[in-house]
């Protein structure tokens, strides 16, 4: 079987075509091209499937991942969107939590409803906690309303009613209502989107899934007509934020498990690799040209969260953006890329992103319109990036103009040479990532500095080795192919399908026979699903899990849950996880209460093999000026070519290793080797 994995970023559109059989591979990367990215897709299939020597119709699968629902909220381009509350509650979703994410800022900036005052109603109902209903629903009401929605040009409506997660019914009969009066309108009810507590973030989810729902449906289908067109006759995934792959039926129907699909797939790349090298737990380090993610390892798989929010006011601070209740590998992104935009600020001090030049205009060093000094720019004039090698050769940068812009717009105003000023642009965002990746590491409850750093992404593996020695990790693995090798995330998905249930019960006491039937309602939930994209019943495997807390608390951990009825071995996976996120247990004797229960529906977990083909030759390609501070500045620094270094090859540091999409930089006093699988691997001292 051939397969393809291809991602869209912000600067950059990558693909890997593997052929499962041989384990050959070929990659491609092209410039994202935001007022079409499938055009993009396009172009780097057509690159990739010429270069291996097959046409697109040989293809036999694509997965692809995408950023279009985050940015379609951000830049609130999805449809004109109603939401139905229940009487008295419209407005929770602008009440939200009434927390201030920055508690001295007089004028906070608070995030944005999607769905105006304007648009939002009332509907007469109400339903209880247990489910059971308090006011029936006023049907006659919500089809009137529908009409005059309909009357209005509102596309899409999204209904979210107190306690649905418990009854669903009302939800149910809304929708028909509306459907009835106005059968071309998009519905979407929280008790399909996500069946859980917490009123606010449930109708937040809501209202996001029906929001991009038109215009996640418009850009699948056209890029399905376009991988067509040019002779694609195979299946077409789609990446889920949880690291599952859906068919395009799925994704079009719950548009918002899409939100974090490309940055998911690096996150499991890093797993597959590092479980590959016999590397269980290690932080995986994704930066491309626009921004830095992080994600931890844990025993070959990386860790996962319910909850995510998008379209932040203050891009880093908790609780400035709207809460998203969906499965997502749980990772911190920050605003730090090759296309990070450097400045001074009027308080004379040096200031990197977290705006980004993107593709469009890109660095100045692109040539293509740029004006403002990026840290790709900064890492030409280090002399980290060939100037006739990016790219492979396929983009020849500019390094004149990257060092009249560093010149007039930071060495000046700070009164540095412009290697200094250069320097200051690499090494302030070499910071800024191992500060926000030491905050993410240590709050869940691990120790960066026994992680070895897995670096990948067109920039990474220029940034990574100063990264690790900020972390005080101890090795960093660069793959071959770091510059595209999150695509292989994409190859190394299942198809997977992630389930939640809000029912609150007491462990002690449990209703044993209630719970197994809401864990056996989701996964019978999945079978379905999972069958009607292809998988076969007996491949089916199900994780189960449940949210815990001491009775009381606020929040909840996910422990475990086993298949048995073992009261006493929930408590005690429950223990073991709070002591491990805490250091200590809570107080003794308070009762535990499970709040929600979830199911992770998932098929066979494709492998992928790859053939790694080098190239005969000498290794070393010669030397250049680099910039080596612990040398005192530009110092001799030896150039290998990546595709002639061997496993077994060592190197040492300083020295700069070259492929086509990525340049990896070794400070001095470290040291590489290559191992049998062609990784990289790089001793911090």
């Amino acid at each position: 079987m051939r397969r393809v994995g291809a991602d869209i970023g912000g600067t950059f559109t990558d693909l890997i075509l593997v052929d499962d059989a041989t384990g050959s591979f070929t990659v491609a990367k092209s410039l994202t091209t935001p007022d079409d990215p499938s055009r993009a897709v396009e172009t780097v299939l057509l690159e990739a499937t010429d270069r291996h020597g097959i046409a697109p119709a040989d293809v036999d699968q694509v997965i692809h991942g995408t950023t279009l629902v985050t940015n379609a909220i951000i830049q609130r381009k999805g449809a004109t969107t109603a939401l139905l509350a229940t009487e008295g509650f419209r407005d929770a979703i602008e009440i939200g939590k009434e927390v201030r994410f920055e508690l001295y800022d007089l004028e906070l900036e608070l995030p944005e409803p999607v769905v105006p005052r304007y648009l939002r109603f009332d509907v007469p109902q109400r339903t209880l906690a247990d489910g059971t209903t308090l006011r029936e629903l006023d049907v006659a009401f919500v089809e009137r309303l529908a009409r005059e929605l309909q009357e209005a040009g509102v596309e899409a409506v999204a209904i979210s009613f107190l306690h649905a997660y418990a009854n669903p019914a009302d939800e149910e009969a809304a929708r028909a209502a509306v459907l009835r009066v106005a059968p071309a309108m998009r519905v979407s009810i929280s008790s399909e989107v996500v069946s859980e507590l917490r009123e606010f973030e449930r109708t937040s989810t809501t209202i996001v899934n029906v929001y991009v729902q038109g215009r996640t449906e418009e850009y699948i289908r056209e890029l399905q007509a376009r991988l067509a067109r040019v002779g694609f006759e195979g299946v077409f995934r789609l990446m889920l934020s949880a690291g599952g792959i859906a068919t395009p039926e799925t994704a079009m129907r719950f548009p918002v498990r899409l939100l974090e699909s490309g940055p998911a797939a690096g996150a499991l790349a890093a797993a597959h690799h590092g479980a590959a090298a016999g590397v269980a737990d290690l932080l995986s380090f994704d930066l491309g040209g626009t921004t830095a993610k992080f994600a931890v390892i844990v025993d070959g798989e990386p860790l996962t969260a319910s909850e995510f929010e998008v379209d932040r006011r203050y891009r880093f601070k908790k609780g400035s953006g709207l809460p998203v209740k969906i499965g997502v590998i749980e990772m911190i992104e920050i605003g730090a890329g090759g296309g990070s935009i450097a400045r001074v600020d009027s308080l004379g001090l040096l200031r990197v992103g977290p705006d980004s030049a993107g593709a469009d205009p890109g660095p100045v060093c692109y040539g293509l319109g740029g004006t403002e000094p990026t840290v790709t720019d900064a890492d030409l004039v280090l002399g980290y990036l060939d100037p006739g090698y990016f790219l492979g050769g396929r983009m020849v940068l500019d390094l004149d103009g990257a060092r009249q812009a560093i010149a007039e717009r930071v060495a000046a105003p700070l009164g540095l040479s412009v290697e200094e000023a250069a320097w200051g642009i690499h090494q302030s965002v070499n910071e800024s990532m191992a500060n926000a990746a030491r905050v993410h590491v240590l709050e869940r409850g691990r120790d960066p500095r026994g992680l070895p750093v897995f670096v990948f992404g067109g920039a990474g593996p220029v940034h990574g080795f100063r990264v690790a020695r900020a972390l005080g990790a101890p090795t960093l693995i660069a793959p071959f192919g770091a510059g595209v090798m999150s695509t292989v995330g994409f190859l190394v998905a299942p198809l997977a399908f992630d389930f939640v249930r809000s029912w609150p019960a007491a462990l002690d006491g449990l209703d044993w026979q209630r719970a197994d039937a809401v864990l056996g309602e989701m996964e019978a939930e999945g079978v379905a699903v999972l069958v009607s994209s292809g998988v076969d019943e007996a491949d089916v495997t199900h994780v189960r899990e449940a949210d815990m807390r001491y009775l009381g608390q606020g929040h909840e951990i996910r422990v475990a849950w086993p298949r048995g009825r073992d009261t006493e071995g929930v408590r005690a996976a429950f223990e073991a996880e709070y002591e491990r996120l805490y250091g200590r247990l809570g107080p003794e004797g308070v009762p535990l209460e499970i709040i929600s229960w979830r199911v992770q529906s998932s098929g066979p977990r494709p492998d992928v093999e790859l053939a790694v083909a080098g190239e005969a030759g000498e290794a070393r390609k010669g030397e250049r000026q680099a910039w080596q501070p612990e040398l005192g500045g530009l110092a001799p620094t030896a150039v290998y070519d990546r595709y002639r270094l061997a496993p077994g090859a060592r190197i040492a540091g300083p020295a700069i290793v070259e492929e086509r999409e990525s340049t990896l930089v070794i400070g001095p006093g470290g040291s590489a080797v290559v191992d049998e699988r062609w990784n990289l691997v790089v001793t911090v001292a």
